[in-house]
């Protein structure tokens, strides 16, 4: 009998984009050093103490063994990449939980009833990563936490784009296919629905909102951007100047590719990885947070394309115009406007967020006039799968739940 083995990993993704990060950092430090030496690099204000006193310890140093240490130190560090990222590709963990099966459909996207008996709850993900991180594992489930703890969770799975979808516009996804998705909840549960959106998918779910206003119990936002460039602006216009670069992707494929994404990602950190997998080298194999490592990383690998008219209007609209914030970005010709919203709303915020500063999501608390703003001690993805998020995050958007309910 022939052996079935589980397809090989092939992430970080991009790989060599990772690994050309970790070699010029080996040789930049010992491109550096001497300049560090003599004081011919700059430093910010607040390191200008520490920086003199460590120009006066190289100063004091033999040369040749300060040159020799900085290049082990620095291969040690790519050592222990390598061994982390070879430890994550053979790991034995695969996903161990089954999608719910589809009770609506429309061209790739699909609506899961993940059961439950209490109040209708329609998850928004963000069109960008697949949405089963809200249905991560076994362990790490929000979504069958909820349907055990007295509330009816139903979760739009965008899918993997189409040629129809690598049309869509921002409009087409919210005022079209979410717009019917809501719709299609709203019928087969035969009451009102509480609408919950995660990152870009609360950006999604405020159109929605301003379009099926009257007929939404409550708005959960969590980790959701709108003042672009409150927090970080410079990062944000950083990012918008990339499009030029982007348009031949855009063109040929009519989607921005899942590396090009994770490239975009990439520049928010760009040694994220390298921490991440020198940390995961040192795991033990079978412990819990190993497993989580691991599963979170497949999610992470297992992206989906953006379709090349989202990918221009996020990118220069949001990030590089900053639209929403401005009460400019429009859904079914209409500007979205928050602060008009009549809806009990709830804001969670992650204090540790990377990928969407606090300062962009607080904006947004601010702006709606029924809205509670909670902040909590997260990261952008650890908030919804995080192992201490029962007792905090979700325990928080299941009381909310059943208090707008009433």
């Amino acid at each position: 009998m022939t052996e079935t083995r589980a397809p090989r990993r092939l992430g970080p993704r991009p790989l060599p984009m990772h690994l050309a990060l970790a070699m010029w950092q080996v040789t930049s430090s010992s491109v550096a050093l001497p300049l560090s030496s003599k004081g011919w690099t700059g430093w910010k204000p607040p390191l200008a103490a520490r920086a003199a006193a460590l120009q006066s310890e190289l100063a004091a140093a033999n040369p040749e063994a300060l040159s020799r240490a900085v290049t082990i130190e620095g291969l040690r560090h790519l050592q222990r990449l390598m061994t982390g990222i070879e430890t994550y590709r053979r790991h034995p963990w695969r996903r161990d939980v089954t999608d719910p099966p589809a009770v609506w459909t429309e061209g790739s996207s699909a609506l899961r009833d993940y059961g439950g008996v209490g109040p209708a709850v329609l998850f928004v993900p963000s069109l960008i990563n697949k949405s089963y991180i809200l249905d991560l594992s076994e362990q790490h489930s929000l979504l069958r936490w909820l349907a055990g703890q007295g509330v009816n969770p139903w979760l739009l799975d965008w899918g993997h784009p189409g040629a129809a979808e690598r049309r869509f516009t921002l409009d087409d996804y919210t005022a079209g296919r979410l717009v019917r998705a809501f719709d299609a909840v709203s019928e087969l549960t035969g009451g009102p629905v509480t609408v919950a959106g995660y990152c870009m998918g609360g950006l999604l779910a405020l159109g929605l909102a301003q379009l099926r206003g009257d007929r939404i119990k409550g708005l959960a936002l969590m980790a959701t951007p709108w003042d672009f460039h409150a927090g970080d602006g410079e990062r944000a216009k950083a990012l918008a100047a990339t499009l030029p670069l982007l348009e031949p992707q855009l063109t040929l494929f009519g989607a921005l590719p899942v590396d090009s994404l994770q490239m975009l990602f990439a520049g928010l950190d760009p040694w994220g990885i390298q921490r991440k997998f020198e940390a995961f080298a040192a795991m033990k194999p079978d412990a819990p947070r190993t497993a989580l490592f691991v599963a979170l990383e497949d999610w992470l690998n297992d992206g989906v394309p953006l379709a090349a008219p989202v990918a221009r209007e996020c990118i220069q609209g949001w990030y590089g115009e900053n639209l929403p914030a401005r009460n400019r970005w429009t859904v079914a010709g209409k500007p979205v406007r928050p602060d008009l919203l009549n809806i009990p709303a709830l804001a969670l915020i992650p204090a540790k967020d990377r990928i969407v500063p606090p300062e962009s999501a607080g904006a947004l608390a601010a702006t709606m006039p029924s809205c509670r703003s909670v902040t909590v001690e997260a990261g952008h993805i650890g908030m919804v799968v995080g192992s201490g998020m029962k007792t905090t995050v979700w325990t928080e958007l299941r009381d909310w739940i059943a208090a707008v309910q009433k």
